[in-house]
């Protein structure tokens, strides 16, 4: 092994460069810290390079040949859609490529060094980092550590060509005819619903009562129904014993109501999980604190217990969301500059790109009912808004939860076309502090899905144009 000289002197070292990590780079450069981020894999992390952006691409591109097979009722007829899955692939990975260039660029542009390689720290203020026959010391000032996770194997489920997560169901070379999808949270929902509209003959298995847990019944239930009309099977209380590998598939076995059933594939997706990647990364032995879950404990400016190093995103307590991990990179770096920044949030919006999608904001009904909060709560019908009639897709609702005593707006849950984009608005109502009447009067442009936002405040107020109140 080749080791460096001498140690390398930096201010702040980042150890990951996923959407927390290259983040906190930057903001970090812009405070004037002389920055290295290392990175084992791929600039972007698993949020740009086999997470959020390769997922959504190919979701985009399913919804897009699942609307092109079934437009007739808007006078769009055709016949013999045809489906190329290498191109699907080649435009996710361009996709991909772009993004992941991008931010290589605004690495570079910021002045940040970016170095191949394992990171390991040999004390609070040394690491050393491994890149096969090659290695180099750093030492650092202060450390922001954002390595995220990676996917939960089942013992029973070893993973192989035929045995796959998340990862692997993004890169396959041929479109499954059937698929079975371990867990039904929304990694699994959203793949499953992807490959759904593909024409991939999908099962569902979760081990709990209902699938996407976290999201209202209300929403769900508008989920699964879009689901059945696609031919998928959703087997819930379904307990997942094992795997048998053939020549060309799968055969999973599981038990429901103590019946066990099998069911044939040509892949088994496992999607029940994702574990905080800090092992390998001597934290132990340099004293680093760990809560529920391996994570690791931090303060309100994600400070660990060793004052100069710094934690964020899937390794820290809270959601594994890439926009908690990005906020969370600029609180650490900005704290790092000696600024006041702080954890602060109100709430943390949620998305899963279901079809139709669903999102989430702040309290739900039965949320702030169990801290004893007094609400008051409306939901408009997709139904009612011209321009999603307009777009043949009328499913779903708005609804917003509001204090009762002063209609100040907490909560929010949105399921239909768009509600990705749309829960902005409602997020920016929480951490703003508005009412029901701030919206209300908030003139929005006609026509769009944003009007629905706007009605359902009128709900709350009691006089609501486009609905009769009751």
């Amino acid at each position: 092994m080749v080791v460096g000289d001498f140690p390398i002197e930096i201010d702040t070292l980042v150890v990951g460069a996923g959407p927390g990590g290259y983040v906190a780079a930057i903001r970090a450069a812009q405070t004037g810290q002389k920055v290295t981020v290392v990175e084992k894999n791929e600039v972007g992390g698993v949020c740009l390079n086999v997470g959020c952006i390769p997922s959504k691409a190919l979701i985009s591109v399913a919804h897009r040949y699942e609307q092109a097979k079934h437009s007739d009722d808007m006078g769009v007829i055709t016949s013999d859609v045809k489906l190329d899955f290498e191109k699907v692939q080649a435009f996710k990975d361009s996709v991909v490529k772009k993004l992941t260039g991008g931010v290589a660029g605004l690495l570079k542009g910021n002045k940040i060094d970016v170095v191949k390689g394992e990171a390991y720290f040999v004390d609070a203020n040394t690491v050393r980092v491994v890149n096969g026959d090659q290695a180099q010391t750093y030492k650092f000032k202060n450390a922001i550590i954002a390595t995220g996770s990676r996917p939960v194997e089942i013992p029973t489920f070893k993973y192989s060509d035929r045995v796959i997560n998340s990862t692997g169901a993004l890169n396959l070379k041929e479109l499954p005819k059937k698929l079975v999808v371990i867990g039904g949270g929304y990694i699994g929902t959203e793949l499953g619903t992807a490959y759904a509209n593909f024409g991939t003959e999908v099962t569902i298995l979760e081990g709990a009562s209902d699938i996407l847990a976290g999201f209202e019944k209300q929403m769900t239930q508008i989920v699964k129904k879009g689901l059945k009309k696609k031919g998928v099977t959703i087997e819930v209380n379904a307990l997942a014993k094992g795997v048998e590998e053939t020549k060309d598939g799968v055969i999973v076995t599981y038990e429901v109501n103590g019946e066990e059933k099998k069911v044939e594939a040509d892949y088994v997706l496992v999607t029940v999980g994702r574990r905080p990647n800090t092992d390998e990364l001597g934290l132990e032995q340099i004293g680093i604190e760990f809560g529920e879950r391996g994570l690791i404990k931090v303060d309100k400016q994600c400070r660990t217990n060793i004052p100069n190093i710094y934690a964020i995103g899937d390794i820290v307590p809270g959601p594994q969301l890439a926009h908690k991990a990005s906020y969370e990179g600029k609180v650490a770096a900005e704290a790092i500059a000696g600024h006041k920044s702080v954890v602060d949030y109100l709430a943390i919006p949620a998305v899963c790109f279901t079809d139709p999608e669903i999102a989430s904001v702040g309290y739900s009904e039965e949320q702030a009912k169990a801290e004893g909060i007094e609400v008051t709560v409306a939901k408009f019908p997709f139904a009612a808004n011209g321009r999603a009639l307009a777009l043949n897709q009328t499913e779903g609702f708005v609804k917003l939860v509001a204090r009762k005593e002063d209609g100040l707006i907490i909560g929010g849950q949105i399921v239909g076309a768009g509600a990705s984009d749309m829960i902005s608005e409602i997020s920016l109502a929480i951490e703003g502090g508005m009412t029901a009447e701030d919206i209300a009067l908030t003139i929005h442009p006609h026509p769009t899905l944003g009007e629905i936002t706007m009605e359902t405040a009128e709900v709350l107020l009691g006089n609501p144009i486009h609905i009769i109140s009751k």
